[in-house]
C-alpha cells in the first residue's frame, strides 16, 4: 500500500461527494481538509444540507457546480451514479441517525462510502449496514481518525511484535469540558444533536467519544471486549444522554491471557479540551500515548528506564514511518492523522478502480469495527441501567 510519506498529487484523483458538512458544520470541514492534504481527492458534488437553499449556498462557498448541489442524498446518489464522471466515493458527515440511510443509498448505487463515527444511531441499523456493505462489494471506511497517528501505528506494531509481552491491562480516557453547561438549550448546533437520542442514538459521551477510546484500544492491542460494567451519568440537569461514563472491560482471551481494562470518558470535566490518552501494559513492558502531544510515545521495558520514541526519530518503526509526512521535530497532528485514513482509502479505491480486488491486509476501520463500537455503546447503556451489571457484547 502506498504510504502517506510517498503519496503525491495524482493525475486522476478520486471524485468525492459529501453528504452533510454545510455551513456551520465542524466535522465536514475537517473531512474536506483531510481529503485534500495528500492530493488524492477532488470534491465534485454534495448534498451539504437537508435545507436545499443552505445546501446550494454551502456548495457555492466551496466552488461546486450548482448542478451538482443536491437537495437530498437520495437524489445525489441516483444522479451521480448515472453520470460518466459521477462520484466514486462519498463522505458522510451528518448526525448519526442519517448515517445508515445515506450509506445504504450510495452503496446501492455502487459508490464507495467513507463515514464519520459512530456507525449508526441504532444497533439494528448497524447490523443492517454490515449486510449491505457485504452485498455491495464496495469499500466502507469508518473515520476513526486517531488510528491514523504515526505513534499509534508504532504502538500497534510493537504490540504485535511482542515488545510488551502478553497484554494484561489497558487504560483509555477521553475527557472534555465543552458540554459542562447545557449548550443544547441555547441553540448550539453541535450540542443539540449530540444530546438528542433521536439523532445521536442511545449513547451521549459514550457514543461520541467513548467509541473513539474503545476503537483505539482494539486497534493497538488486537483485543476485543467480552463484557463491560458501566456507570453512566447525566450530570447536567435535564440532559437526555450520558455526559460522563466509567467503564470496566473484560477482554476475550488472547494467547492464553485474559486482559482487563478501563475507559473513562467525559464531556463535563473542566480543564480538559480533548484529553485522549492510551496506556497499554503487558508482561514485558508498557506504552503511553497522549493525543495532545501525539508525536511522542513512551515505552517502558519491564525493569528498565522509560524511553521516549518520537515520530520521525531513530526509534520509529516502519509502521510509523509509512504514515509520516515530514521530518522529525516538525509536529504532525489531527488533520494529518485524519488524512492518513483518507489516503489509505484512496489507495484501495484506486486499486479497485483498476480492476483489482479489495486487499485483505488493510488497517482501515471497517463496518465490522463500527458494529463492534455500536455493541460497546449499547452494552454500556444496558449495564448502567442494571446498576453496572456485567454485560456481554456478543449477546447484542
Amino acid at each position: 500500500m502506498v504510504s502517506a510519506s510517498e503519496s503525491k498529487t495524482v493525475a486522476s484523483p478520486i471524485r468525492l461527494g459529501m453528504v452533510g458538512g454545510g455551513k456551520g458544520a465542524f466535522i465536514g470541514a475537517v473531512h474536506r481538509m483531510a481529503a485534500r492534504i495528500d492530493g488524492q481527492y477532488v470534491l465534485v458534488a454534495g448534498a451539504l444540507s437537508s435545507n436545499p437553499d443552505r445546501a446550494l449556498a454551502s456548495a457555492a462557498e466551496l466552488g461546486l457546480d450548482p448542478e451538482r448541489s443536491y437537495g437530498s442524498f437520495e437524489e445525489m446518489a441516483r444522479q451521480e451514479a448515472a453520470r460518466e464522471d459521477g462520484v466514486e466515493a462519498v463522505s458522510i458527515v451528518t448526525p448519526n441517525h442519517m448515517h445508515y440511510p445515506a450509506a445504504r443509498a450510495f452503496l446501492e448505487a455502487g459508490i464507495h462510502v467513507i463515514c464519520d463515527k459512530p456507525l449508526t444511531s441504532s444497533l439494528e441499523d448497524a447490523k443492517a449496514l454490515v449486510e449491505k456493505v457485504r452485498q455491495s462489494g464496495k469499500l466502507f471506511v469508518l473515520t476513526h481518525n486517531y488510528s491514523g497517528y504515526p505513534m499509534i501505528r508504532q504502538a500497534r506494531q510493537m504490540v504485535r511484535e511482542g515488545a510488551l509481552g502478553d497484554i494484561i491491562l489497558v487504560q483509555a480516557e477521553y475527557p472534555q469540558d465543552w458540554l459542562a453547561e447545557p449548550l443544547e438549550k441555547n441553540g448550539n448546533k453541535q450540542a443539540s444533536w449530540r444530546t438528542d437520542p433521536a439523532r445521536s442514538g442511545a449513547g451521549g459521551a459514550t457514543g461520541d467519544i467513548g467509541t473513539h477510546a474503545y476503537q483505539l484500544i482494539t486497534f493497538v492491542t488486537g483485543l476485543k471486549a467480552e463484557s463491560v460494567a458501566a456507570d453512566l451519568d447525566r450530570f447536567v440537569p435535564g440532559r437526555q444522554l450520558d455526559d460522563n461514563a466509567h467503564v470496566m472491560l473484560r477482554f476475550h482471551e488472547l494467547n492464553g491471557q485474559r486482559a482487563k481494562g478501563t475507559i473513562w470518558v467525559s464531556q463535563v470535566a473542566p480543564g480538559n479540551e480533548n484529553g485522549l490518552k492510551l496506556r497499554v501494559y503487558g508482561t514485558k513492558g508498557g506504552l503511553e500515548w497522549i493525543q495532545a502531544d501525539p508525536n511522542y510515545l513512551w515505552y517502558t521495558p519491564l525493569g528498565e528506564p522509560k524511553r521516549l520514541i518520537t515520530r520521525g526519530g531513530a526509534g520509529a518503526n516502519e509502521a510509523a514511518a509509512a504514515v509520516t509526512r515530514i521530518p522529525g521535530g516538525h509536529p504532525e497532528g489531527y488533520l494529518e492523522a485524519f488524512a492518513t485514513i483518507y489516503t489509505e482509502a484512496a489507495t484501495v479505491i484506486r486499486l479497485m478502480r483498476e480492476g483489482g480486488s479489495m486487499p485483505q491486509d488493510h488497517v482501515l476501520p471497517t463496518v465490522e469495527d463500527g458494529l463492534e463500537g455500536m455493541r460497546f455503546i449499547h452494552a454500556c447503556v444496558i449495564s448502567s441501567s442494571k446498576d453496572a451489571a456485567w454485560t456481554r457484547l456478543d449477546a447484542l
